[in-house]
């Protein structure tokens, strides 16, 4: 029955491989037109926190004269927009516009006895300039707020008294400091706000401030707090629709911060809503902004070249350096790292951008695009099912019908959710695949000859090495048509499974290895299950998961990285423009070479191969960074690969020198 079967499955098999290849043609339209996008947004914007430079300005002997110099600095440097969170009362105190008074202070001031029945807020305006500005701002918020506010004076100062306790006074946000948006407007900086979901949402006053920021030039607004303005309301009125209908009339965009714990509440919606006019936004931290000009200008440079970042934000702190008896910031760090010795804005510059107010993608979406993924689609399940005939070949043709009637199930319900099990999918199939064939390619070119000389054994090597790799970058057209969402370059939304596809090829071929290898599978398997337990299989055992536990923990953003191979990848960067994978031509590369070609003589060569793939996988995985454009993603898969094969040509090298010195010295050890 079997051996009926086989021509069968044989010619499906060569079947499915032609519709994977239909299917790679199909999506190379699509990568043309996510390349297209992805070279739409060229403009880099430096955003500064003003809140910071005043938190800095407040412990010096002449704050305003500070706040003045160092805008001018910051100008010159190349800083082009300034951040502006919005207003509160300790805002107010710190700027000195207004001075501040619990109950127990008024008492001080006023020579009254204090009054045990009231603890409200009560300020005083430091010029008639400040409350002609101010007042208005600080009774509109608190009366729609429900509290009670009333002028009052003291010799000759105008003031207010807030009906509420200094502690909740001082927190409740309010628009921003006209008077300070002016200033900053007259200075040549954009300005940048930033707003949050703290207090109930008013569409008419909504209105009015976004009126006001268009009328300064206002482009791009940044969220503060862990959702977006309007969302709290959204399920009752609808406000987060509200807000994002007038963010489009005033045609005012967004930034995303990159690398936050979670992603903002409602920020998906709203990107949505507002037809993705979106930027993504790298955040220097007042801790980060005190490292090394060179290291901040190539955090700045890999930011905006390799994971489109748009916008660039500098923070700083005043600290205390003990050891000086000095009051220091980061504010002088950061300008020698726009400027020199860092030069990031030059080397921003060298890679093809402008300083500017940062712009949105415009996404190229073809009108064939939507019948293109369906052939897409189709040539994924049929990779999938490739994948399957390789360990249980009866099961191929199933497979593939089975996997047809899910995809058109998921494709009317959640096409999200198929689009990244497709993905992951091709993603574990075509490295999976393209060992198992050299697998058993080497297996087959063994046993025929096993005294091929050292030469066709490096022909073999290298044809290999090159057939291999693309058959792992089969995968590449298949994620990026699948995965062609401007959502996942602006990582709103993000592909899920990378420690599966870390993972499961390297299981998948060590399976292969193990039970595929022999006469059949329930062979090895009982040959296996009889094999006594010996210590070093043990300790094997042990060392193999703790590098398991380790590679896991090196996958993603958030693994460790020493300060050495951080040096090492700068220099890399700093070499080749582009920098290569470590595990890729360190290790797993060379470790293919040498495997292949001492597979070629010796069957235990191909254990190699278990460790190898990784480095497959990995050039699949770099595509998986849709945030990455697909440029420097190929730039960097060919740099691993070109330096891996020197690498490992050096590795067969000294094998070849083992080989020979222990052909010629193991006799006399054996006498």
């Amino acid at each position: 029955m079997l051996q009926r079967l086989h021509p069968w499955n044989t010619r499906v098999r060569s079947w499915l491989w032609w519709i994977v290849i239909v299917a790679i043609i199909a999506a190379m339209p699509v990568v043309y037109d996510r390349i297209q996008t992805e070279n739409t947004s060229k403009k880099v914007e430096i955003v500064f926190d003003y809140r910071d430079l005043l938190d800095v300005a407040a412990v010096q002997p002449n704050p305003d004269a500070f706040v003045q110099e160092w805008l001018g600095k910051l100008k010159d440097a190349g800083v082009q927009s300034m951040s502006m969170y919005e207003s509160t009362l300790s805002e107010f105190k710190s700027s000195r516009k207004i001075q501040l008074f619990n109950a127990n202070e008024l008492a001080l001031l006023t020579g009254q006895p204090v009054n045990l029945q009231q603890n409200y807020t009560n300020l005083l305006f430091t010029s008639a300039e400040n409350e002609k500005a101010l007042a208005p701002i600080i009774r509109d918020t608190f009366t729609r707020l429900g509290y009670e506010v009333r002028s009052w004076s003291f010799k000759d100062q105008n003031g207010l008294v807030i009906e509420a306790s200094p502690d909740q006074a001082l927190i409740k946000p309010m628009p921003q400091d006209p008077m300070t948006m002016k200033m900053l407007h007259d200075r040549g900086f954009n300005i940048v706000p930033r707003l949050t979901d703290a207090l109930p949402y008013d569409s008419q006053k909504t209105e009015q401030l976004l009126s006001t920021y268009s009328d300064y030039g206002v482009s791009r607004i940044i969220f503060d707090g862990e959702s977006v303005t309007g969302f709290t309301d959204e399920a009752d009125r609808g406000t987060l629709t509200d807000f994002a209908n007038r963010l489009k009339e005033h045609n005012i965009g967004i930034a995303t911060i990159e690398n936050l714990k979670k992603p903002q509440k409602g920020i998906q919606k709203l990107s949505y809503l507002i037809d993705y006019n979106v930027v993504r936004l790298y955040s220097l931290s007042e801790q980060d902004s005190s490292l090394s000009p060179a290291t901040i200008s190539d955090r700045f440079s890999l930011a905006t070249k390799d994971r489109n970042i748009r916008m660039l934000y500098l923070n700083t702190a005043p600290a205390k350096d003990l050891t000086k008896a000095e009051l220091t910031n980061s504010l002088d760090n950061l300008v020698h790292s726009l400027q020199a010795p860092g030069h990031a804005i030059r080397d921003i510059e060298k890679h093809g951008f402008t300083m500017g107010q940062a712009e949105p993608f415009q996404v190229a979406d073809s009108s064939l695009q939507h019948y293109l993924k369906l052939i897409v689609v189709l040539g994924a399940v049929a990779f999938i099912a490739l994948l399957i005939s390789y360990f249980i070949p009866l099961l191929m043709t199933p497979a593939f019908i089975i996997g047809l009637i899910g995809a058109a199930g998921l494709y009317k319900l959640k096409p999200a959710m198929l689009e990244q099990a497709l993905a992951l999918g091709v993603a574990i199939s075509a490295p999976t695949i393209a060992i198992i064939l050299v697998i058993r390619k080497t297996q087959s070119l063994r046993e025929g000859n096993s005294n091929l000389s050292s030469g066709t054994r490096l022909v073999h090597t290298l044809i290999q090495y090159v057939k291999t790799a693309i058959i792992s970058l089969m995968a590449v057209p298949f994620m990026i048509a699948l995965l062609n969402n401007i959502s996942y370059s602006l990582v709103l939304n993000q592909f899920r499974g990378v420690s599966l596809l870390h993972l499961a090829p390297i299981g998948l071929v060590a399976l292969y290895v193990f039970l595929y290898c022999g006469d059949s599978v329930v062979k090895e398997i009982r040959r296996w299950l009889r094999m006594p337990i010996t210590v070093i299989m043990v300790v094997a055992f042990v060392f193999a998961a703790a590098a398991g536990y380790y590679y896991l923990t090196r996958t993603g953003n958030s693994g460790n990285v020493s300060s050495l191979e951080l040096t090492f990848r700068s220099l890399l960067e700093n070499l080749m423009g582009v920098r290569p994978r470590n595990k890729e031509f360190l290790l797993a590369h060379p470790l293919f070479m040498a495997g292949l070609f001492i597979s070629l003589r010796y069957a235990w060569g191909r254990f190699f191969f278990i460790i190898a793939v990784m480095g497959q996988l990995s050039m699949v995985d770099t595509f998986a960074h849709i945030h990455s454009p697909v440029i420097i993603s190929f730039i960097r898969g060919l740099l691993g690969l070109g330096l891996g094969l020197i690498i490992g040509l050096v590795a067969i090298l000294v094998w070849q020198i083992v080989e020979r010195c222990w052909k010629k010295w193991s006799p006399l050890l054996e006498e």
